[in-house]
């Protein structure tokens, strides 16, 4: 999958468009170790109930699994530690105020490399109702039927 922008987006988070209403994104850096990197490259990412939170004045992203590198054995870490995000320090503060909000949390949306370095779009989400999933379910299955017919006459 490449991306606009010389982006090669290794990971989608699929399910965070569903489950949370997308306020704003971020763009941020992902610390990683070697194998971790390598792991990236082939794909053995999945972001199942995966987030982030600021903590100390450090953005850290939790539950993300990287399955460890076969080649790597020894060197390999644990697919699921936490890992620091990399942003600037205008961006932390803001991130900051926006999860102080009452239901705002903080989502990992896709994984890319750009020019050799591992990023991730982070976003400030609010959780979605059943109803609203609902709704939105509706409307995308009209869309869906508007653009077959249209397509049809």
């Amino acid at each position: 999958m490449s991306g606009e922008d010389g982006r090669r987006v290794v990971a989608r988070n699929r399910k965070a468009r569903h489950e949370f209403e997308i306020l704003e994104t971020f763009e941020a850096g992902i610390e990683l170790r070697g194998p971790e990197v390598k792991s990236l490259r082939a794909g053995a990412v999945s972001f199942q109930d995966s987030f982030a939170r600021v903590e100390g004045g450090q953005v850290w992203l939790y539950s993300l699994h990287i399955s460890p590198y076969e080649q790597a054995n020894r060197y390999n870490v644990d697919p699921v530690r936490s890992r620091r995000l990399l942003l600037n320090r205008n961006e932390i503060r803001q991130l900051v105020v926006k999860t102080e909000e009452k239901g705002l949390t903080l989502v990992p949306l896709e994984i890319y490399f750009v020019r050799g370095y591992a990023k991730l779009t982070l976003a400030v989400a609010r959780g979605k109702k059943l109803y609203d999933k609902r709704e939105t379910l509706k409307r995308r299955q009209q869309d869906r039927e508007a653009r077959r017919a249209m397509g049809a006459g």
